[in-house]
């Protein structure tokens, strides 16, 4: 018989005093920010790992130095709460805090839209709160241990609202980039990969780079390796310009007239930047089939394998669809 899987997570269990109040009030804010989610009163998780064992070690210690009591222990559920049960807790936290940046981040490029008129914002102002959120984008980032989507669709309006930031570009079409010059490359983007990031990487690998080499790196600014071509990520070679997702800047950047493929930009720019721009029938489905694949898998690899058998299909079904 197999052993038993070790424990996957952290338990926090921690009993405090009613004096002083602050103490609760301390504690649950450093739990949040630690992105520790509640599964009964007082009771706290983490994904096992040594930076979260710390962080609750040094709570506990704050508890205890205030007068109350606390226990770090690991855990494996047996019964009950099930293991994605507890991963869904930390997805609809994340999910909360996405959802609250792409208010902000959406009344912020609302602002820039009525640049001049009454009521418009000074571009200093509008650059400060986009740096806050950039920051507030990245602390969320660190502990969406699950890799939860919303993190995708404020990228996109944050990196809307920086294009809209810079100075006015020539209005001729630019040249299409050099084909050859991206043969054989190796890419680099964001782990935990969703919609924009599966179908630009069927892209490259499909129409640009049949030799494309992939890399999954962890944070904004992680540095890539020299050589190396980065998309869908912060100040990347090939990511969110203007209003358009990465999928489309490729396109744009690569000369892909392809009607198939403009139509497949139009759906991954719906389900990553939720405009509803588009609208096409087939929108829904393609975001349940992103989502699904996601929740399979929690390799990047192993998603972009199946999900460009899906952009495969899609492409098929546009190119011999009837106009």
């Amino acid at each position: 018989m197999a052993d038993p899987p070790g424990p996957r997570w952290l338990i926090l269990i921690h009993q405090i005093p009613p004096s002083p109040s602050y103490l609760r009030v301390k504690v649950g804010r450093r739990l949040q920010a630690l992105g520790a989610v509640a599964v009964k009163n007082s009771v706290y998780v983490l994904p096992q790992g040594d930076a979260a064992l710390e962080d609750f070690q040094w709570v506990r210690r704050e508890i205890v130095s205030g007068g109350g009591d606390a226990s770090v222990c690991e855990a494996r559920f047996v019964e009950g709460l099930s293991d994605p049960g507890v991963e869904a807790l930390f997805t609809a936290a994340r999910e909360a805090d996405y959802a609250a940046l792409a208010t902000e981040a959406r009344a912020l490029q609302a602002g820039l839209a009525r640049r001049g008129k009454r009521g418009s914002r000074p571009r200093e102002q509008v650059q400060a709160a986009l740096t806050r959120l950039r920051k507030r984008l990245a602390e969320v980032a660190a502990i969406d241990f699950f890799n939860g989507p919303g993190r995708d669709t404020v990228d996109g309006l944050l990196s809307a609202v920086e294009s809209a930031l810079r100075p006015p570009a020539a209005e001729a079409e630019p040249a299409p980039a050099a084909a050859g010059q991206a043969r054989g490359r190796t890419w680099v983007t964001r782990a935990g990969v969703h919609v924009d990031r599966m179908a630009s990487a069927w892209l490259i690998k499909r129409f640009i780079d049949p030799e494309a080499r992939f890399e999954f790196v962890r944070g904004h600014d992680a540095a890539a390796a020299a050589g190396a071509l980065r998309f869908d990520m912060f100040e990347g070679d090939f990511t969110h310009e203007g209003d358009l997702c990465t999928f489309e800047v490729l396109l744009r950047r690569f000369g892909l007239k392809d009607r198939a493929l403009l139509r497949i930009g139009e759906v991954v720019h719906d389900i990553d930047l939720k405009d509803g721009r588009f609208g096409h029938p087939e929108t829904a489905g393609v975001d349940h089939l992103v989502a699904g694949i996601a929740l399979r898998h929690r390799d990047d690899p192993a998603r972009i394998g199946d999900a460009s058998a899906a952009f495969d299909a899609l492409y098929e079904f546009f190119r011999r669809k009837k106009a």
